[in-house]
C-alpha cells in the first residue's frame, strides 16, 4: 500500500547543526575568526565547540599533534582528538546541545539560514519483501520500510528505520545495496586487505586467478569514486621499493599510515614482514622490528588492540594450519610470543577475529583442510586465558573466508563459505550478551555470497555503515556493497558523557568492563542523560551540578592515568636504547670474537708448521748421532792403525842399528 508523508516543517538534523554552527562562527564568515569565537564564550566551551564541529563534518582526528609552541592550535587539536570514534551525529547534536547552554536563545536570533523547502515524498511500505522483526536484546526491530526520492535527499521523519541519502535513490537499513561509482575500478580479486583512512577505503594486493597483487586502490566514501596512487620514494635518489605480490595479508590503519602484516607470497620469507604505506607521502616502506617475530603466513587474523597487533592463526608457507598467538608492540616495536592458559582454538585459517572493550579477543569460525568451524572462543588479554562460552541465538553456519568489523558492541560478520556453497546470510553478535541474530539474507550467487571478501566500517550522513568489496564465489568481483545497520551501540553515548575535552577523552578511554562497572547506576544514568535526544536544556542545567563531580574525579583519574602511561613510555624507551647498546655491544664482540678466531687459524697453521720442522730436525739430529758413532768408530780405527804403523817402523829401525852395533838380528819366528 502506498501513503503520503510530508516531512516535517521544522529544522531538523543535519540542517539544525549546520544553523547552530554557523551562528557560533563556525562557517568560515569573519566572525569564526578564533578571536571573534573565544571572545563569544569561555574558553573551555569554545575548545569542545570546536572540537565537536571538526567531529562531525570531517570525522575522527587523524592530523598529527601540533608542535608544543602553538599552544592554542595544540589545545584545538586535543579537543578533537580526545572525542574519538565519536560518531558524527551524535557530535552534531552535542554541539547543539551545548550552545543550548551557553546561548539559550539562539535560534530565535538565528537570521539568514532558511532551509530549503523539502519534498512531498511517497513513502512505500514493501510488503512483497519477506522481512521479519529481527528480536535483539529482548526489543523487537520494525520491518524494513522504503522511501523514494528523486533527489536522494535525506529527510528527517518519525521512523527511525527509514533513511534516504545519496548512495542512491533507494536506501534502507538492513539491506545490502551497490552504490553508484566511478573512476576506474581494481582488477577483481579475493584474499585482499581494506582499512578505511578519513573517509577513504584503501583496498591493497589480493589474489586473481591465482596470481598475487600488489596494487592498490582507493575509494573515496564521500564522492564514491575509485583512484590509484603512485607509490613515491622519500628521496628523489632512491628508486621505488619493490611491493611483493600478496594476498591473504591483514591491512590495518594506524596513526594516518597503513599496515600490511603478513600474506601469503610466492618466495615467502622465513618471518612475517610488516609493510607500511604512509598516505600523506604515498611512500612504502618496511617497519623493522625487534624480538623473535611468527613464521610467515597467510589467513591469518590480526586485531589493533590499544597500541599492540595481536596475530592468531592461519596457514605457513608449508600448508601447515596454526594456532599460535603473537603480540607486536606498535610503540617499542617489538614482538612477543605469548602463551595463554586454557584451550585454544584449534589450528585454523581464514577465520575472523575482532576485540571487546578493549580487553576480550574473540575468535569466530575459520577453516581447516577439509573442515569449516562455527565456534567461538575468547581470550581474556589481560589473564591470557582461553575460553569457549555458549553461543545463543541464531547460531551462524560453518564457515571460513567471512570477514567482520564491530560497530560498538556488535559484531557484524558478512561472507564465507562451507567448501560447498557461499554463506548468504549477514549475521550480528552482540558481544555483551553473546547472541547471535541475522541482519539480511541475500538470494543466488551474489558477491555478499562470497569467500575471500573484505569488510570495513565508515560513516556516510551521520549514520554508521558497512562496506563489502571483491570477493569470490566461483568468479572473482570487485563490486562495492554497502549496508546501513540497524543495530545501535550501546557504548557511544559513553563516548560523549561530558562538556569538557578532558573528560570527553577520559570516559572514551574507560573500556574495560571493570572500570565501567563503578559508574554503574544513578551517576551512569545521568551522565548518558547528556546525550539523549529527548532530553531539555533545562535538565541538563539541573544536573550539570552531579556531572561536574564525576567529571572531576574523571580528571583525577584520567592524570593519573596518564602519568602512568608517560612513566611507562620512558620506561619501554630507555630498555629499547639499552636493548639498542646491547645490540651494539653484541656486534662489536661478534667482530673481536671473529678477530679472534681469525689470529687463532693463524696460530694453528704456525703451530702446525713447527711441528713439521720439529719432525724433520729430530730425523736429522739421529742422522748425525748414527755419523758420530761412526766417526769415533773410524777415529779409534785409525788411531790403532797408526800404532801400529809406529810400532813396526820402530820395530824396523832397531834392527837396522842393531845390525850396525854387530847385535844379531831377531829370529824369525
Amino acid at each position: 500500500m502506498a501513503a503520503m508523508a510530508r516531512a516535517s516543517s521544522g529544522l531538523q538534523y543535519p540542517d539544525r547543526f549546520y544553523a547552530a554552527a554557523s551562528y557560533a562562527g563556525f562557517d568560515g564568515s569573519p566572525k569564526s575568526s578564533s578571536k571573534a569565537i573565544r571572545s563569544r564564550f569561555s574558553d573551555e566551551a569554545a575548545l569542545l565547540l570546536y572540537g565537536l564541529y571538526q567531529q562531525a563534518t570531517v570525522g575522527r582526528c587523524n592530523v598529527p599533534e601540533p608542535s608544543s609552541w602553538h599552544a592554542m592550535e595544540k589545545s584545538k587539536w586535543k579537543s578533537w582528538n580526545g572525542l574519538g570514534n565519536m560518531a558524527p551525529v551524535e557530535a552534531m547534536r552535542l554541539f547543539v546541545k551545548i550552545l543550548e547552554e551557553e546561548e539559550p536563545g539562539w535560534y530565535s536570533r538565528v537570521s539568514g539560514f532558511v532551509p530549503e523547502p523539502e519534498p512531498v515524498l511517497d513513502v512505500q511500505i514493501n510488503n512483497d519483501a519477506k522481512a521479519e522483526p529481527v528480536i535483539e536484546n529482548g526489543k523487537s526491530i520494525p520491518e524494513t520500510k522504503t522511501i523514494s526520492t528523486e533527489n536522494g535527499s535525506l529527510p528527517e521523519t518519525q521512523d527511525k528505520d527509514v533513511l534516504v541519502e545519496g548512495l542512491g535513490s533507494v536506501v534502507v537499513y538492513d539491506q545490502w545495496i551497490s552504490p553508484p561509482v566511478s573512476g576506474l575500478r581494481p582488477k577483481a580479486r579475493y584474499e585482499h586487505g581494506a582499512a578505511i583512512i578519513q573517509n577513504k577505503m584503501y583496498i591493497f594486493g589480493g589474489n586473481h586467478n591465482g596470481r598475487y597483487l600488489n596494487d592498490l586502490h582507493v575509494l573515496d566514501l564521500r564522492s564514491w569514486a575509485w583512484t590509484k596512487p603512485e607509490a613515491k620514494t622519500q628521496s628523489p635518489e632512491s628508486p621505488p621499493e619493490k611491493l611483493t605480490p600478496c594476498a591473504g595479508h591483514s591491512l590495518i590503519s594506524w596513526e594516518n599510515k597503513l599496515l600490511s602484516i603478513a600474506g601469503h607470497t610466492k618466495d615467502p620469507s622465513e618471518a612475517i614482514q610488516v609493510r607500511v604505506f604512509d598516505v600523506q607521502t604515498s611512500n612504502w616502506s618496511t617497519l623493522k622490528t625487534y624480538g623473535k617475530p611468527p613464521v610467515s603466513r597467510g589467513g591469518q587474523s590480526v586485531t589493533l588492540v590499544g597500541t599492540s597487533l595481536v596475530i592468531f592463526g592461519g596457514q605457513d608457507a608449508k600448508r601447515t594450519l596454526l594456532n599460535d598467538l603473537h603480540i607486536l608492540d606498535l610503540e617499542t616495536l617489538t614482538w612477543d610470543e605469548i602463551d595463554a592458559v586454557g584451550a585454544p582454538p584449534s589450528p585454523r585459517s581464514d577465520h575472523a577475529a575482532a576485540v571487546h572493550a578493549e580487553r576480550y579477543l574473540l575468535i569466530f569460525g575459520g577453516g581447516s583442510h577439509a573442515t569449516c568451524f562455527n565456534d567461538l572462543h575468547v581470550l581474556d588479554l589481560q589473564a591470557m586465558e582461553w575460553s569457549r562460552p555458549t553461543q545463543q541465538g541464531d547460531i551462524p553456519t560453518p564457515r571460513a573466508g567471512h570477514a567482520g568489523v564491530t560497530v560498538g558492541e556488535n559484531w557484524f560478520i558478512v561472507g564465507g563459505g562451507d567448501n560447498k556453497n557461499g554463506v548468504s546470510e549477514t549475521v550480528v553478535l552482540n558481544m555483551s550478551t553473546l547472541v547471535w541474530s541475522v541482519v539480511t539474507s541475500v538470494q543466488g550467487r551474489v558477491p555478499i555470497a562470497s569467500e575471500g571478501i573484505s569488510l570495513v566500517v565508515s560513516s556516510y550522513g551521520g549514520e554508521d555503515i558497512l562496506v563489502a568489496f571483491g570477493g569470490y564465489n566461483g568468479r572473482y568481483t570487485n563490486e562495492v556493497n554497502v549496508l546501513k545497520p540497524s543495530h545501535k551501540s550501546t557504548l557511544q553515548s559513553k563516548m560523549t558523557e561530558t562538556s569538557v575535552p578532558d573528560s570527553v577523552s577520559a570516559v572514551h578511554n574507560i573500556t574495560n568492563r571493570d572500570v565501567e562497572s563503578e559508574f554503574e547506576g544513578t551517576q551512569e544514568g545521568k551522565i548518558r542523560e547528556i546525550v539523549m535526544d529527548n532530553i531539555e536544556s533545562e535538565n541538563l542545567k539541573n544536573k550539570s551540578e552531579q556531572t561536574n563531580e564525576l567529571i572531576a574525579t574523571l580528571k583525577a583519574e584520567k592524570e593519573e592515568l596518564e602519568s602512568s602511561l608517560s612513566k611507562e613510555k620512558i620506561h619501554s624507551l630507555q630498555l629499547k636504547q639499552e636493548f639498542a647498546d646491547a645490540e651494539n655491544r653484541n656486534s662489536e664482540l661478534y667482530k673481536e670474537l671473529q678477530s679472534v678466531r681469525s689470529q687463532l687459524a693463524a696460530e694453528q697453521s704456525r703451530c702446525f708448521k713447527l711441528e713439521v720442522n720439529v719432525v724433520e730436525l729430530r730425523q736429522k739430529l739421529q742422522t748425525m748421532e748414527t755419523l758420530q758413532k761412526e766417526l769415533d768408530l773410524l777415529q779409534r780405527q785409525k788411531a790403532a792403525s797408526e800404532e801400529a804403523l809406529r810400532a813396526k817402523q820402530k820395530q824396523g829401525s832397531g834392527g837396522v842399528w842393531g845390525w850396525l852395533a854387530g847385535s844379531p838380528p831377531p829370529e824369525e819366528a
